[in-house]
């Protein structure tokens, strides 16, 4: 088995992250602290989720509710882009 050493600044960003759906009406607002996440829709459904920092400086997010729906994607230096089960695209940023 290969283990691998996470080096400094392997951590994912703690912070507010904010994301709004691009068609129609919809936002994701949280905190997140290292790689756990937790973001409130408008409707007040809490989505909770992971974030992994991958090489090359992306990092891949995954949430879920507790309906089972789910929401995953992934974000460079730019933003982030997540799509949902529906397809609908989520944009948006850390803070």
């Amino acid at each position: 088995m290969l283990y691998h050493r996470e080096g400094k600044g392997s951590s994912v960003r703690d912070g507010f992250y904010r994301l709004q759906k691009t068609r129609g009406k919809g936002t994701l607002s949280g905190f997140g602290i290292g790689g756990v996440v937790r973001l409130r829709d408008q409707q007040g459904m809490e989505w909770t989720g992971t974030a992994e920092l991958l090489p090359g400086g992306t990092t891949r997010y995954r949430f879920h509710d507790g309906q089972g729906k789910r929401i995953s994607g992934i974000s460079d230096s730019c933003g982030i882009l997540l799509r949902d089960d529906e397809g609908n695209a989520w944009r948006g940023f850390v803070d």
